[in-house]
């Protein structure tokens, strides 16, 4: 049995590969996933059918070729496995519909409904998976009617998971979400009560990072003026790739998460120079009514950083993957460039020997907030450095005052720019 998992990861939607040793064993490859699957004629009259194994990397080769043994075999035997699913599909259908016969409309139905009919609509590929896996475990509340949920258990629940703060609050948010939109559906009486908007409210607290076994707190670390000329010295030790995508943290204050989708095609040259113009539908304010384009003047080591890219990658993506010498044509992700800074931190790993930052305890992240408090130090406008940002101006002001501010984005960028410089520039 061979199976080339680089060759699985390079496989394009609507394409498929085949198993060696296992006919009728396929990878099929979507939009969004990689399925394996199991093809093969019904012995009763030869109609090809198709049963679902499990998805991959999360099902392994091994996995999917023990689980096609076993399929094959019932096959052999004149049975239909994916007769069988799809009966064992209506029958959980069914006892899903005798259950709102009996007018109990479980937990369970409450949040499967609020995913399919609210997330899968309206948030992105990646908020429905964090979303789906944020409400998989309701615990002994999974069959309960859900009109009939107490205070107490829904206090319960929560308490339940504290030993995680973060998590324990998402899941009271997707709860009170969920609870909402039951309720405006109809599916719930209007009278009913949304506990989670109340149990353990403003007293769920994050307990901060472990570090190399000591305990953090949640302190939000901007780097001093010192710290960050140490630390702009010092970026060429990252890649090529990491070190232009930390630059632009510093340059522009920009999200990572807008930062690593930078396409060339979204670059222009204009009369004051280059410019990048984020499309609302990539930045963090998308779904809000208010929000804008993101414009951003690219002026320093970013405009030198950004004219490169394109010139070797054109209009796609700048901020790449690649395998050896070979570019993947896919963008790198926040999570890829956090694990990078930890992996180049003192204490990470400490019985690997690579050079490690001068400067500890900060991520990416920090990287924009420095930027920002650097624009104010700097004397720059509160409402002009929260527009450089991409924070959207709040109240009636964010209503009514749509200027772009161009001219102060340049102005105010090229003296932190110049800030930066003369940082890296000092001595230590």
């Amino acid at each position: 049995m061979r199976f080339d998992a680089r060759e699985a990861k390079q496989l394009q939607p609507g394409q498929h590969m085949t198993i060696d040793g296992c006919p009728g064993l396929r990878l099929e490859v979507s939009k969004t996933r990689r399925t394996w699957t199991y093809r093969y004629k019904r012995l009763s009259d030869d109609k090809i059918r198709q049963v679902k194994i499990g998805e991959w990397p999360a099902t392994s080769v091994q996995a999917a070729s023990s689980a096609w043994e076993k399929l094959r075999e019932a096959r052999d035997r004149g049975e239909d496995p994916a007769g069988e699913k799809r009966e064992a599909r209506r029958e959980a259908q069914a006892e899903r519909n005798a259950a709102l016969t009996r007018q109990t409309y479980t937990v369970r139905q409450l949040v499967d409904d609020y995913i399919e009919g609210h997330v899968q609509t309206n948030y992105t590929a990646h908020g429905v998976r964090t979303s789906s896996a944020v409400v998989k475990d309701l615990g002994a509340l999974e069959g309960r009617d859900a009109a009939s949920i107490t205070r107490t258990e829904a206090f319960a629940l929560i308490q339940s998971r504290l030993d995680t703060p973060v998590a324990a609050n998402k899941l009271r948010g997707e709860l009170a979400r969920a609870w909402d939109y039951a309720i405006d559906a109809g599916k719930l009486p209007e009278d009913t009560h949304n506990w989670w908007r109340q149990v353990m409210k403003g007293r769920i607290r994050s307990k901060g990072k472990v570090i190399a076994g000591e305990r953090f707190g949640t302190h939000q670390r901007v780097l001093s003026p010192k710290e960050t000329g140490e630390l702009i010295r010092w970026l060429p030790n990252f890649s090529e790739l990491f070190t232009d995508v930390l630059t632009v943290y510093l340059w522009t204050g920009l999200r990572g998460g807008e930062i690593l989708q930078m396409e060339g095609s979204e670059v222009s040259e204009e009369g004051d120079g280059l410019w990048w113009t984020c499309p609302k539908r990539k930045t963090k304010n998308r779904n809000r009514p208010q929000a804008t384009d993101h414009r951003v003047p690219l002026i320093g080591r970013v405009e030198g950083i950004v004219r490169k890219r394109m010139a070797r990658y054109g209009k796609g993506l700048l901020f790449r993957h690649k395998t050896g010498s070979a570019d993947t044509g896919k963008g790198i992700t926040q999570n890829a460039v956090s694990s990078m800074v930890y992996h180049m931190q003192p204490y990470s790993a400490p019985h690997l020997k690579h050079q490690r930052l001068p400067v500890s305890h900060w991520s990416p992240h920090d990287l924009r907030r420095t930027a920002r408090t650097l624009l104010s130090s700097l004397g720059c406008p509160f409402e002009i450095g929260e527009v450089i940002i991409g924070h959207v101006i709040p109240g009636v002001g964010g209503v009514y005052d749509k200027y772009t501010y161009d001219r102060e984005r340049r102005e105010w960028l090229t003296r932190l720019a110049a800030r930066l410089e003369e940082l890296a520039s000092q001595s230590s």
